[in-house]
């Protein structure tokens, strides 16, 4: 995981509203929210693991599952799953496990991050900063 400084840290927004501005650039909020904290990410590849930007937020009026919940933004961070190789080379067993285990959980959670992403990542997280201080 690599923390990325930024001018939306500590920024609080209404969520929606961040909905509303970084889903046309490609975020969506991460499956790992729950009622006190969440996540918007950028699936940035899938190139021997899966990279992301994830900006993290907090309610600090509301509670996530309700209307008109206000957020207040985390340090922005990229980061990189490494998951099995083969997991689902054998059809039958794939199957069987698929039935049983859907969710692979990664090999190694917090990777190290290829150079290109983290530039990659710098670039988006500027682009967030400038849709949401200047628009």
């Amino acid at each position: 995981m690599i923390p990325v400084s930024s001018s939306i840290e500590n920024s609080d927004y209404a969520l929606r509203e961040l909905e509303e501005k970084l889903k046309p650039l490609g975020f969506v909020i991460g499956g790992n929210w729950d009622y006190d904290q969440g996540s918007f990410d950028y699936k940035m590849s899938n190139q021997d693991g899966y990279q992301f930007v994830r900006i993290p937020f907090k309610p600090v009026k509301g509670m996530l599952d309700s209307p008109g919940v206000v957020v207040r933004i985390g340090k922005p961070f990229i980061l990189n799953h490494l998951y099995q190789s083969g997991i689902d080379e054998d059809a039958v067993n794939g199957a069987l496990r698929g039935a049983v285990d859907q969710f692979q959980a990664p090999v190694d959670a917090d990777a190290e991050v290829p150079d290109q992403f983290v530039e990659q990542g710098k670039q988006l997280i500027e682009q967030v900063e400038e849709l949401l201080i200047q628009g």
